[in-house]
């Protein structure tokens, strides 16, 4: 019997391939922009400040960018991130692995696993921020540009990750 934590099927990693490959180049062709999603959670960052410190962000030059031409939200990447959780969905659902669950190793807990998925997804929001990009903008869009730095920053994700592994592996055993 097969394990339900474990999903039962994926899509062709090809054909998934191709699909965003497709993407990538419509959105080329008609947004002038690559794909990005660290954009859009800049963006929620600076509406949530706002909210609660609206001087911080109007004095703050890195937050009061996002303000200058109107609402932070009103920007094409914040229905890109909308339009990829979409898909996400029903990828899943045509995929039968559509379900409500943690997915994780028999060596840790529901709360040590979200606690070291919180933790990872700051980490690599904040990275985001430093290098100018996520992992969809920089690679995805930058290494279809064929740019040089966009290649260096995928080599050092995946460098990154494997380092990473290391400390996280014994979770998964």
């Amino acid at each position: 019997m097969q394990n339900p934590a474990v999903p039962k099927k994926f899509w062709n990693p090809y054909l998934a391939g191709i699909a965003l490959g497709v993407v990538l180049m419509l959105t080329l062709l008609v947004m002038g922009r690559g794909l990005g999603a660290s954009g859009a959670a800049t963006r929620l960052a600076v509406v949530a400040t706002a909210a609660v410190a609206p001087g911080h962000v109007a004095a703050t030059p890195a937050l009061s960018v996002f303000t200058a031409q109107g609402h932070p939200l009103d920007d094409w990447l914040v229905f890109e991130v909308f339009g990829a959780l979409l898909g996400g969905l029903v990828a899943a659902y045509t995929a039968g692995r559509l379900q409500v669950g943690i997915v994780k190793g028999p060596r840790i807990g529901r709360a040590g696993r979200l606690a070291l998925a919180l933790a990872g997804g700051l980490l690599m929001g904040y990275a985001a921020r430093l290098g100018r990009g996520c992992t969809s903008g920089q690679a995805l869009s930058g290494g279809a540009m064929l740019s040089a730095g966009s290649w260096i920053f995928m080599l050092m994700v995946f460098a990154g990750g494997y380092a990473a592994a290391a400390l996280v592996r014994r979770q998964w055993r």
